[in-house]
């Protein structure tokens, strides 16, 4: 009864304040000469030769957006989904791989490692970014080796925008409400600061399959962000503070536990601290001469409690590079740099399987420096190529080759290839805590440095129709990998089992993409990717698990002539994929297909633009599709067969929602 009250106050109130176009205020001046002015689009291509796209705050705000996590909704190469249906853990895909093999910056700084992996995507609220830089393939040198798949890029609100205090409240029908707000001050014309917090409130017990678990964990969360920018014209330093605190309940409902029965809990507390230190000084501006200093350290502490598996993790997280930039005649530009990375993980768990002496640490040092070389040819041609050494503490010295080309033969057409390597570190019981909620036991090797490499190719059409211009993009990407961990659910039915490739790993990724102003403020897109995902299993080569073969994407949005409504729509359907091989249960009935099928997902948002406001409501999965199962063996929590990590569609049902975003 609450959840609909709540849900029938948040439909009403946007409709209280709906006018019509013809009402809304109207300045009348006389007109003394003519202005034109172009808007960007929200979402636009990468101009370099890197592959990829920028999404901006318009872009963003089609959808509720609020986190990370939900800022892929329009977005047809990345795919987020749940990891569990116990911990509300999610993980974005690029090409059919785990978000593992995505490089998250913050700014160009590396954010969100190890430990915090698995709820990264939770700890961006979507207010606080200003666009989203999602680059494919192996990305340029100057930000590591660790890029496999690409690269999340978060640009943030800066502190020298214009003077303003921004309010967004949320609020949906599953009990779920958020209060953002940031504000900047300038101090004279060289320095600003701002200031941004988030809190969000998920209160309700909700269990609509009446499994006697919830269907999302209840949650709040605090974040908060201090920023400072002081710039001359030879000179820009910027540093900042970040603070993350966030408690997640979930488990049984208290109705599900007979009498004498004990209650299966999870609770998760996560704490993160982060300082940034950024200083670029020009050296000669008409040279493009530059030296810049970049500096993080983030601190991070994770407790968890899965039934009783207990999970406890420190982890201390230090970056800094020094690069120097210049441009050579109008055509070359070179970049250089060194850098320091360090990564400190304490770790405790209760799961004798895991470490007889219940304790795994980890600690990696690694010193490397790259150089960097691109060559541009007007708008005709660009090319880039990238050089890295490392070394690192735990698996020696290692090299990162990379290259990227863009071809202009005509404006109607660009072509780009690239062409590198990437690596990684496995974090293996950091980065999957969330698996000890299974009823399986788990066990982990001493893993290899992961190794891969990734090719791609695209073309991008722009084609006069109609009087207006069509978009199309087509581009297809191979990564194989040498080393890779394994997270094997069929070497034995009994067990997880994390460990090296032995064998072939490999993913091919396609996809085509078309996008047209149908009419003034009217813009559709459509999109289609295949993927092709395979590792080895027991010495066979098989279709990796909870992977999707396909996905197509149609949105359409739509902006009135004075631009005070806009109304947006996507419609995705997800193709089915394989799970891993299912054991039999005592009765003889094996615990799961081992298949699931396509499914479409809807979602809607109406936007009203007022003058010093906006108010939106909407809706997700539309289409109300639920996974029958999440969770295997609900009945006995505490058994062997229970399996709560199998998660491939929604959990929860429909969802409605309604904000109001406030500019002061």
């Amino acid at each position: 009864m609450r959840s609909k009250l709540l849900l029938y106050t948040l439909l009403a109130l946007p409709f209280s304040l709906f006018a019509n176009e013809d009402d809304a205020d109207v300045d009348m001046t006389e007109l003394e000469g003519i202005s034109v002015q172009a808007k960007q689009q929200g979402l636009t291509r990468l101009s370099g030769a890197e592959n990829g796209l920028k999404l901006d705050q318009s872009e963003l705000f089609k959808a509720a957006c609020c986190n990370l996590g939900e800022s892929f909704v329009n977005n047809a190469s990345t795919d987020v989904n749940y990891s569990d249906a116990a911990t509300g853990a999610k993980q974005v895909k690029l090409m059919g791989l785990s978000g593992t093999y995505v490089q998250l910056l913050s700014e160009n700084l590396p954010a969100f490692r190890g430990v915090a992996s698995p709820f990264a995507l939770d700890y961006v609220p979507g207010t606080f970014m200003k666009s989203l830089m999602v680059s494919k393939g192996a990305s340029s040198v100057k930000n590591g080796y660790e890029s496999v798949t690409g690269q999340i890029n978060v640009d943030y609100l800066k502190p020298d925008d214009e003077e303003q205090i921004n309010i967004n409240l949320y609020g949906d029908s599953h009990s779920r409400l958020e209060l953002n707000a940031d504000a900047n001050s300038h101090f004279g014309e060289k320095l600003s600061t701002l200031y941004m917090v988030h809190y969000e409130d998920a209160f309700h017990h909700m269990d609509n399959n009446n499994d006697g678990f919830l269907d999302a964990p209840m949650k709040k969360n605090l974040n908060f962000q201090n920023r400072w920018k002081y710039k001359t014209r030879k000179d820009i330093l910027q540093t900042g503070l970040g603070m993350v605190r966030e408690q997640r309940t979930n488990g049984q409902t208290h109705d599900a536990v007979m009498h004498g029965h004990e209650r299966y809990n999870i609770g998760i507390g996560s704490d993160h601290y982060n300082f940034y230190l950024k200083n670029g000084v020009f050296l000669n501006q008409q040279r493009n001469e530059s030296v810049a200093v970049m500096a993080s350290a983030d601190w991070h502490n994770f407790e968890a409690d899965y039934g009783h598996k207990h999970y406890d993790a420190e982890q201390q997280n230090l970056y800094a590079q020094v690069m120097y930039e210049t441009t050579l005649h109008k055509f070359h530009n070179i970049s250089v740099g060194a850098n320091f990375s360090r990564d400190n993980i304490d770790q405790f768990s209760n799961v004798e399987s895991l470490n007889a002496n219940g304790v795994l640490d980890e600690d990696e040092n690694v010193v490397g420096g790259y150089a960097q070389y691109t060559y541009t040819l007007g708008g005709k041609f660009t090319g880039m190529a990238g050089f890295r050494a490392d070394h690192s503490s735990d698996y020696g010295t290692f090299f990162t080759p990379r290259c990227h080309l863009k071809y202009s033969p005509a404006s109607f057409l660009t072509i780009r290839a690239s062409a590198g390597k990437g690596y990684r570190t496995p974090h293996a019981l950091a980065e999957n805590n969330n698996l000890l909620a299974s009823g399986r036991s788990m066990r982990i090797d001493k893993l290899d440095l992961e190794e891969a490499w990734n090719t791609g190719i695209s073309t991008s059409w722009y084609i006069p129709l109609f009087g207006k211009t069509l978009s199309l993009n087509a581009e297809y990407f191979y990564t194989t990998f040498q080393k890779q961990m394994v997270v094997d659910y069929e070497a034995d039915s009994s067990l997880i089992y994390i460990h090296n490739l032995a064998g072939d790993s490999y993913s091919h990724t396609l996809q085509v993409d078309a996008s047209y102003p149908l009419f003034r403020g009217m813009t559709v897109t459509a999109a289609y990717r295949l993927n092709d995902v395979k590792c080895t299993y027991n010495d066979r080569l098989r279709t990796k698990p909870l992977t999707n073969r396909y996905k197509a994407l149609f949105t359409a949005s739509y902006k009135t002539p004075l631009e005070l409504w806009q109304f947006d729509v996507n419609c995705q359907i997800n193709g089915g994929g394989r799970l891993p091989d299912a054991y039999t249960l005592a009765n003889g009935i094996p615990s799961w297909r081992n298949t699931y099928h396509s499914f479409t997902l809807l979602s809607a948002q109406v936007t009203r633009e007022f003058r010093h406001f906006s108010v939106y409501v909407g809706g997700e999965n539309l289409t109300n599709f639920k996974q029958k199962t999440p969770i295997h063996g609900a009945d006995n929590p505490f058994g062997t067969d229970f399996e709560p990590t199998l998660v491939w569609g929604p959990v929860s049902g429909v969802m409605a929602y309604a904000g109001v975003r406030i500019k002061l």
